[in-house]
């Protein structure tokens, strides 16, 4: 073979090599897969209100609302699967859904591993106690008691470092939703609960006189928003998602969502890049 040839080969082969990268890369794109089938799958926990929780047998809250703004932005419908919040994650990673509407605490931990759009509310850890119990007036008065959180949350986490630096340190107990754990401080089984301040706010306000939020909040600021996967083919699906929702905080439908569901609304950056926790 001469030269010629062999250069007129190897060109050709490259230039294959190429094109069919860029045909793989195309049939990866995870946005335009979306958009192809017309359905967003989106993997939540529907026992964290008011951002995910059931109603009269129907699921609602915070994230519903922004959620259908996001399949407008897209021109897709929603498919929403409902499994507990530890397995989330990893249903994630495993590709049984595109999104997690969570929504989760943004934390250094998690962006070194997931992808979050802009924040859609306050994440602030503090304590809900019973109104009938005057032993907490404080964060610090949990020392030598038991409280809750929800497993595999960032509220456990920092309970768990809130906790460490009390005499005697509380006993903390590990729920698979936050639903059940009220019910065990209701039941008196435990003393309070950590959960977003934002969560123990709505609770409290639906059960009043009942229930009381411990001030000042115990954790550090933080933020909630939804999460993605960081993979090269889900960028185009998390800048399209970015876009809808810093559209949502332009035009304000954002904080009018956040007035439905909180009675308030929360001064959130667009985007988190250096989280406290």
């Amino acid at each position: 073979m001469n030269g010629v040839s062999r250069r007129h080969l190897l060109a050709m082969a490259a230039t294959a090599t190429v094109a069919g990268a860029g045909m793989a890369h195309a049939a990866d794109d995870v946005l335009a897969r979306v958009k192809k089938a017309g359905v967003l799958k989106v993997g939540t926990e529907t026992y964290f209100a008011p951002f995910d929780f059931l109603k009269d047998g129907k699921a609602t809250g915070l994230n519903y609302d922004i959620f259908a703004g996001i399949a407008e932005a897209l021109g897709v419908k929603l498919e929403w699967i409902d499994l507990p919040w530890e397995g989330v994650l990893p249903g994630l990673e495993s590709g049984k859904f595109d999104m997690v509407a969570g929504p989760a605490t943004i934390t250094k931990a998690r962006m070194e591993r997931y992808r979050f759009s802009p924040p859609i509310a306050e994440a602030t850890v503090a304590l809900l106690k019973r109104a009938d119990d005057k032993t907490i007036n404080k964060p610090a008065d949990i020392a030598g008691k038991v409280v809750a959180s929800g497993k595999a949350t960032a509220q456990l986490a920092q309970l768990q470092a809130f906790g460490a630096t009390l005499k005697p340190a509380p006993t903390i107990r590990e729920f698979p939703d936050f639903t059940t754990a009220y019910a065990d401080m209701a039941a008196g089984r435990v003393v309070a609960v950590a959960n977003s301040l934002p969560n123990i706010a709505y609770y409290a306000t639906q059960q009043p006189g009942r229930f009381a939020v411990v001030l000042p909040a115990f954790g550090q600021k933080s933020y909630f928003g939804f999460i993605g996967r960081k993979d090269p083919e889900y960028a185009s699906l998390m800048d399209a998602i970015d876009a809808a929702i810093l559209k949502m905080r332009a035009d304000g439908r954002l904080a009018a969502a956040q007035k439905k569901w909180f009675g308030q609304t929360f001064d959130t950056p667009e985007k988190v890049t250096d989280p406290a926790v």
